[in-house]
């Protein structure tokens, strides 16, 4: 049987009645949304001088592997939501957080690959300052996307931490 002894294991992972591994899926969001908001704002911060640079790459790559893992643990609400989408059976609101959901898909994905081409002094040689400006450009509209996706998740939000009636 496997041993759930360390907090992060007992946090992020529980066993169900069988003793199959599964993972606590309300903490794990909670989590790696947390973890994302941090890095994502850290991000944002300049550090001019000596590792400025490495500080926002390392920075930068924490928060595209919490983007990454958001998308996993959302995938099959993704997935329904897509199929409802073009079969026209879906509500505005909920039509509203696909927009959203789906720009911000696109414009961080561009962020996140612009961001590693403008890193490449491949890519730097060959007129890399667009690429930067391409990545700050995105970065700063997905950022206004944040805001936008994170208002439209208020109830949600206020339920995690146990502010209302609302169940998830």
């Amino acid at each position: 049987m496997y041993q759930t002894n360390t907090p992060i294991k007992r946090i992020l992972i529980k066993t169900n009645t069988k003793g199959v591994i599964i993972m606590n899926s309300k903490r794990t969001k909670i989590i790696v949304d947390i973890l994302m908001t941090v890095f994502l704002i850290l991000s944002f911060i300049r550090w001019d001088g000596i590792g400025g640079a490495t500080y926002h790459i390392i920075v930068g790559s924490a928060c595209t592997l919490f983007f990454a893992v958001h998308i996993f643990i959302h995938r099959k609400w993704i997935k329904a939501v897509t199929k409802s989408c073009f079969t026209g059976k879906l509500n505005k609101t909920l039509k509203g957080k696909y927009i959203i959901n789906m720009l911000l898909l696109v414009v961080w994905s561009i962020s996140i690959i612009t961001g590693f081409f403008a890193i490449a002094p491949f890519f730097n040689d060959l007129g890399g300052s667009g690429i930067g400006r391409l990545h700050g450009i995105t970065a700063r509209v997905g950022l206004g996307l944040i805001v936008v996706h994170i208002i439209q998740h208020i109830p949600q939000i206020k339920s995690y931490i146990g502010i209302g009636k609302r169940a998830i």
